[in-house]
């Protein structure tokens, strides 16, 4: 596939250089917001590229297999530990207890999700996104299981130091719209503290806001935004972009939003289903996000048909009311 939108996250790396390790720790009134705005978001951000080397590069070839995702992203408040977590934690640096716990969690999340959930507050502001880090997190993302990779989006949070707050939603809204070199950084944050409750709606009408902007990068994050929200809303809204917007990357990122990756249940991808199917009778439609429909269906469907509609459209009826 063209690269050419997919290596997104380095344009965040240009954001300028990182923050001071005790900045953006101490709540804010909402007259100091935008004055010391950038104070607040811009940490590590040059470390953002390195993030998520794969969920901003998910490619239909790793779409082999369907999935099926385990919970529903909610974070687990107790769980069993493992003999092998039987530690010293006091003598752990926060860094050293995060990136244990999480490698544990996305090896068995019964055993070690609720231990992670439970530590993340106290490693706020404490932790740098060092590569052991990063790649734990891509991974996290990209799990099959929904809940590590919601146990991700927490850490991204908690790495970033964004309290699940209103006023985190705020500023991020207000990066959006002021800092265009911080834009895609935020657009993607903002998909993620919409995913843990913080203003869901106000959340999607601002990335399908961006989803129509005139840059083509921004409409991609924007894409990438709406994939970790997860809400229901954001099924039209993907199913939208994918058949019309003009960028071809940005039409894949649509629709393996729908098909696998982000924060989508099993059971909502299987409600963009026959909207899917409509795409797909589309004649005028481009060979490209053709393929890719019936992809996505095979994917989301575990049938192995291939670009025939009627086929599409008999298996649906027989299997829809089950």
């Amino acid at each position: 596939m063209n690269e050419k939108i997919n290596n997104g996250p380095a344009r965040v790396a240009q954001l300028g250089p990182p923050m001071p390790a005790n900045a953006g720790r101490h709540r804010m009134g909402h007259g100091l917001r935008l004055a010391i705005f950038s104070a607040v978001l811009v940490l590590p951000l040059a470390f953002f590229m390195a993030l998520k080397p794969t969920s901003a590069r998910v490619v239909w070839e790793q779409f082999a297999r369907m999935i099926e995702f385990k919970g529903t992203g909610r974070i687990a408040s107790s769980a069993k530990i493992p003999a092998t977590m039987d530690v010293n934690w006091a003598a752990l640096s926060p860094q050293a207890q995060a990136e244990l716990l999480l490698t544990e969690t996305l090896n068995d999340y019964e055993a070690a999700g609720g231990m992670l959930s439970s530590r993340m507050d106290s490693w706020r502001g404490q932790l740098t996104m060092t590569p052991q880090l990063t790649s734990l997190l891509d991974s996290g993302l990209n799990s099959p299981d929904l809940r590590v990779r919601a146990a991700a989006i927490e850490m991204e949070l908690v790495a970033y130091n964004l309290p699940k707050t209103r006023d985190s939603s705020d500023l991020l809204i207000e990066r959006i719209a002021n800092d265009p070199a911080g834009r895609s950084w935020a657009l993607w944050m903002l998909g993620a503290i919409g995913n843990r409750g913080i203003e869901p709606e106000l959340a999607l009408r601002t990335l399908i806001q961006y989803s129509h902007d005139a840059d083509e990068k921004t409409r991609f994050w924007a894409v990438e935004g709406m994939s970790l929200l997860g809400t229901d809303a954001t099924i039209p809204a993907l199913i939208e972009i994918f058949r019309n917007d003009p960028s071809l990357e940005v039409r894949e990122r649509a629709g393996s939003a729908l098909a696998q990756s982000g924060m989508l249940t099993k059971q909502q991808r299987l409600a963009a289903v026959p909207a899917l199917m409509s795409v797909g009778e589309d004649p005028s439609l481009d060979s490209n996000t053709r393929n890719w429909t019936y992809q996505a269906l095979r994917e989301i469907t575990g049938a192995r048909y291939g670009t025939n509609p009627t086929d599409w459209r008999e298996w649906w009826a027989e299997h829809s009311a089950h």
